[in-house]
């Protein structure tokens, strides 16, 4: 089924909302060259980010987390040491945990961890066209993507010049976005960890991903606006979601 299309961008403000109300916890381990950009942005939005990949101390920071985000843009030894640490510690303390397999289709290897990843039940996953058919093997249909969710119990988002989000069940797809978003580093990895955030304050895992996903979009779009290119609209996003409110997200939502 569908969504109805006229609810979502009040459910999206809704849990942004929330965000700044609760101010939750997300530890993220994510690439080297995403962290400054993925901090910035959950603080945008009222999260509070933590990055370490430290073995002797990941246990603990997402035992004290809200959320976790797993991204796989540059997996090294120690990355991959602290995500099983951190995927054990999620899994054993009920944390809401989002995958961002990045790459996987340049890599084998990291294509196999990232199936192994799946089978530790990940709530939502974040992936664009190759990763989703490198991980389910199918092309990214939406009957594929809702047969996949279902598959694996998690909602999945995937993203492209519209972004489709299903859990198997329901499944809403946002038009919103801007071109130039696509020529920024890191914008994807920092888009997951929006999720992240919003898995931690909406119980309902599909109802948070399309939130992060619909609140991003517009971002970028009310960015656009005035920047003059990738590198300011970058810092203009992160300006955006800080002042992202009900009367934007409504005005602007877009649905295909």
């Amino acid at each position: 089924m569908r969504a109805p299309q006229g609810e979502f961008p009040l459910i999206a403000a809704d849990v942004l909302g929330r965000l700044r109300q609760y101010r939750p916890r997300v530890h993220c381990i994510t690439n080297a060259v995403a962290q400054t950009f993925t901090a910035n942005m959950l603080l945008a939005v009222g999260a509070m980010p933590s990055m370490t990949i430290s073995p002797e101390e990941v246990a603990d920071f997402v035992g004290g987390a809200d959320a976790l985000l797993v991204n796989l843009g540059t997996l090294d030894a120690a990355r991959r040491e602290a995500i099983g640490i951190a995927i054990d510690t999620a899994s054993e303390l009920g944390v809401r945990w989002m995958l961002d397999p990045a790459f996987i289709d340049r890599s084998q290897t990291r294509a196999v961890f990232a199936q192994a990843l799946v089978r530790m039940r990940p709530t939502a996953m974040h992936v664009n066209r190759r990763e989703f058919a490198t991980i389910a093997a199918a092309d990214a249909t939406p009957t594929a993507v809702a047969r996949y969710a279902r598959d694996i119990g998690a909602v999945i988002a995937l993203t492209g010049e519209t972004d489709l989000i299903s859990d198997g069940a329901q499944s809403i797809c946002i038009a919103n976005g801007h071109p130039w978003m696509s020529m920024i580093t890191a914008m994807g990895c920092a888009g997951a960890s929006l999720i992240a955030a919003c898995l931690a304050v909406e119980p309902d895992p599909w109802r948070a991903t399309g939130a992060g996903v619909l609140a991003l979009s517009i971002a970028g779009e009310i960015a656009a606006k005035t920047a003059r290119g990738p590198g300011s609209l970058a810092t203009g996003i992160i300006d955006a979601l800080y002042k992202l409110d009900q009367s934007e997200l409504i005005a602007r939502a877009r649905f295909a």
